[in-house]
């Protein structure tokens, strides 16, 4: 007869633990199968793959668009598809009152965000951020809200800016990017300089100038390969439209970059007003 050896109360509670974790690992080893194998049916791409945080952004707004239910009676005709061109409603003047407006008929819009703030600090003061931060002395203490200014463009001629308010950060720049949406014209791009005679819209086709506050801008036409010779927060501007080479003059308080913002679309804007 053979005598088994009992076990210590610890030592059963040890193998028992053992066990209990062995079967859990399985389950979690099936589970996990399980849902591998659902994601490629889903996907059907074979193997399951993990979505960037730009490719998230994009789909997330490409189901909002697909939720879009349009308020007013230029939104129902986009949406309905009578109106598949954006220069047809430039033209007509309408004024546009939803930014989806935009989405549906400008796809793959570029977005920039204009540095018209500074930090603070001691040895962090002075320089350049997103957000411009304002304060407010009230019964309940200091009140801040942060201003964003945005532009977007397709970088074939249609521009938009924007500013927006709020009380964070985020919603700010929603704000600022859903006016530049609404903000959205048509400029006119040329190749107008003396030394250069290719028919690419390259430049813009006269010059013209911008003035907001005391901040004056010229813009002048260039040849080909000159690039944006203009500060890098008017440059934002000018990619978005598609503007590759252009001479400028500036004066005034150019370093406020909110009033050069303007002024240098106030400048393309007579872009748009010319006559020919």
């Amino acid at each position: 007869m053979v005598k088994t050896k009992e076990l210590a109360p610890e030592e059963q509670l040890e193998e028992m633990d053992e066990i209990l974790e062995a079967k859990k690992k399985l389950e979690e080893e099936r589970i996990s199968k399980e849902v591998e194998e659902q994601f490629r049916r889903e996907e059907g791409r074979g193997e399951y793959k993990r979505e960037s945080r730009e490719e998230r952004f994009s789909r997330e707004a490409q189901e909002k668009l697909d939720r879009w239910v349009p308020q007013t009676q230029l939104g129902r005709v986009v949406r309905a598809g009578k109106v598949k061109d954006i220069d047809e409603i430039l033209v007509a003047g309408t004024k546009i009152m939803e930014s989806e407006i935009v989405d549906l008929l400008l796809p793959g819009l570029q977005t920039e965000v204009l540095f018209i703030g500074q930090a603070k600090g001691k040895y962090g003061g002075g320089k350049r951020r997103a957000f411009r931060q304002t304060q407010k002395k009230t019964k309940e203490g200091n009140v801040l809200t942060f201003g964003v200014m945005a532009v977007v463009g397709d970088g074939r001629g249609h521009v938009g800016i924007g500013y927006g308010r709020a009380s964070e950060t985020l919603p700010a720049k929603e704000k600022a990017i859903r006016k530049a949406k609404l903000n959205i014209t048509k400029i006119p791009r040329g190749c107008a300089s003396y030394n250069c005679s290719c028919e690419n819209p390259h430049s813009i086709p006269i010059t013209v100038e911008g003035k907001c506050s005391s901040v004056k801008v010229k813009l002048i036409p260039a040849p080909q390969g000159t690039g944006l010779v203009i500060s890098d927060e008017m440059k934002k501007i000018l990619r978005a439209v598609g503007i590759k080479d252009v001479y400028s003059s500036c004066s005034g308080k150019v370093r406020t970059t909110f009033n050069a913002a303007k002024a240098c679309m106030a400048a393309l804007n007579k872009l748009g007003e010319m006559k020919i």
